[in-house]
């Protein structure tokens, strides 16, 4: 059983920012209090009376990294037209994806979910499925409503999602913006 969490304490929020940042830069593998609180300027103690293990510090920056990832999402989605269509916001999410301010947060991500897939136990458990669901419900909405609860709309916008998910692996790994976008775009052109 997880012990509960703290009440917030601006302190507590003020450290979670500093190893949010951290996190960005260097990710979560190899995360270990001592150079981090260092890195912080906190102490392990600190650290595990605010989070109340190493887990729990890992568990409140997927949090945070989760809070970012869905506010770009609502971003895109509030920015939507009733006319919009699927291709649209996946262009739109591939613009996002591929704007290098977000290269953190996009590495911290793939981090994060590979983990949640190799140790589900762990702090990572569901952070894949969770991120699936949230990328499918924004692709979702851009369907026509009469078409939206459909297996074909379903498959349509799980493709849609493998592509962005594909092609973003490829980008982080090569840079290559321009192979990578002439990609995703020659698939959305497809889309009906």
């Amino acid at each position: 059983m997880t012990p509960p969490e703290p009440a917030p304490s601006p302190r507590r929020q003020e450290l979670l920012e500093a190893a949010y940042a951290h996190a960005l830069r260097s990710g979560l593998v190899d995360l270990s209090l001592r150079p981090l609180a260092e890195e912080i300027r906190s102490s392990p103690r600190v650290l595990l009376y605010l989070f109340g293990s190493r887990d729990g510090l890992i568990r409140a920056l997927l949090a945070r990294a989760r809070a970012d990832e869905l506010a770009h999402i609502q971003q895109i989605a509030d920015s939507q037209k009733e006319s919009d269509s699927l291709r649209t916001v996946a262009r739109e999410l591939w613009q996002w994806l591929c704007d290098d301010t977000h290269r953190g947060l996009l590495k911290l991500w793939v981090e994060s979910y590979a983990r949640s897939l190799t140790d589900p136990d762990g702090p990572w458990a569901a952070f894949a499925r969770d991120t699936v669901d949230d990328w499918l419900a924004l692709l979702a909405a851009a369907q026509p409503a009469a078409f939206r609860e459909t297996e074909a709309a379903l498959a349509q916008r799980t493709l849609v999602l493998a592509v962005l998910r594909g092609a973003l692996l490829d980008l982080l790994a090569t840079g290559a913006t321009a192979r990578t976008t002439a990609s995703v775009h020659l698939h959305l052109a497809q889309l009906g």
